[in-house]
């Protein structure tokens, strides 16, 4: 809307990208603020609370009656913010808005299973959920490949060309990278405000790379490949917007959680986000806490499994430090802090070519 108030009324302000994103930013910040103490209100009079895993540690009770399903509400204020402000012709914008609304739905019915049969292990089988997860992340594979007219190359840190043409293999290894990156932040969302920060951290790092692929001559300067994605800038600043509203009540002791609605919903969009920077292989430093708790499960499996030993006392690996006796506030400010040190790390390396 912004934009054709722009063409309409010659206000060349409007035309700006950093413009849009700033007021996309806002409006989703405001929205959710607004919004969310009447969602928690309605939440706790329905009895829309978040049911306890019965593997959880001891402190984790305490929690029972904590609201869920916060992510509803952050999503649908970026996905009305982004409305507003994108240029919404661009199949970009319209491929990412797409993820926030497939996996959204996958994560809402998940969340409201959850809470209607009052278990944590209600919502979709894992096989299920996978599935679907792997169908939607293909659908905006697809819309790529036909619609944006995406090219398949596979770029690596340091190295200003690619390194190979993936071809037909792009569409799955972009399914992968979608899916687990949605997994991964859905492992890591276990502590109030844990998942929150390092989305935060990666969405603006993430909106920095995008604004320069999309703009010729920073990406040109930077030796960085160049596509029309910066209107998808917009759309991660409108979600770092209604992040940080959804902070204000999820930090510790929250007052709601996010659920899958907004844990699947946000690792989706981190996905293709770095698949459209062709950051794909710098989503591992960008997102590096939950590449952390994404190992720390797989660890710990794979050694039950082969040894009969575990690695941790608990994964993922936020609860091992729980049963450490470390303060659940300890954990949480020390997992920002890597998150944020290791997105520095990533944007430094923007320059390294």
């Amino acid at each position: 809307m912004l934009y054709w108030l722009h063409d309409l009324l010659n206000m060349n302000l409007l035309g700006y990208i950093t413009v849009r994103a700033g007021v996309a930013f806002f409006i989703a910040l405001i929205l959710t603020l607004f919004i969310m103490p009447k969602f928690i209100r309605w939440a706790q009079r329905t009895s829309s609370v978040q049911p306890i895993n019965e593997w959880a540690p001891d402190r984790h009770q305490e929690k029972h009656s904590t609201p869920t399903m916060g992510g509803i509400v952050f999503i649908g204020a970026t996905i009305f913010a982004s409305l507003l402000t994108v240029k919404l012709d661009n199949a970009y914008a319209q491929a990412g808005l797409l993820t926030l609304g497939l996996f959204s739905l996958i994560g809402f019915y998940d969340d409201f299973a959850k809470i209607k049969k009052s278990q944590n292990l209600a919502g979709f089988k894992a096989r299920t959920k996978l599935v679907l997860q792997i169908l939607s992340a293909a659908v905006v594979a697809c819309f790529l490949c036909l619609f944006a007219d995406f090219n398949t190359d596979l770029y690596v840190p340091f190295l200003k060309n690619p390194v190979l043409d993936m071809g037909n293999f792009s569409i799955a290894f972009w399914i992968l990278v979608i899916v687990a990156t949605s997994n991964a932040v859905n492992l890591t969302d276990g502590l109030d405000g844990l998942a929150t920060v390092p989305s935060i951290a990666a969405l603006t790092s993430f909106s920095i790379i995008i604004y320069i692929t999309g703009n010729v001559k920073i990406s040109s300067y930077l030796l960085m490949p160049h596509f029309q994605v910066s209107e998808v800038a917009i759309i991660s600043s409108a979600l770092i917007g209604a992040l940080t509203g959804f902070l204000w009540y999820n930090s510790h002791p929250a007052e709601v959680f996010m659920g899958d609605s907004g844990s699947l919903t946000i690792g989706a969009f981190l996905g293709f986000l770095a698949i459209i920077s062709k950051s794909e292989i710098l989503l591992l430093l960008i997102g590096s806490i939950f590449v952390i708790e994404t190992l720390s499960v797989i660890l710990q499996v794979g050694s039950f499994k082969l040894r009969k030993k575990r690695v941790f006392l608990m994964a993922p690996i936020h609860h091992h430090f729980e049963m450490k006796n470390w303060a659940e506030n300890k954990i949480i400010v020390r997992f920002w802090i890597i998150a944020v040190l290791s997105n520095v790390l990533a944007l430094i390396t923007l320059k390294i070519r």
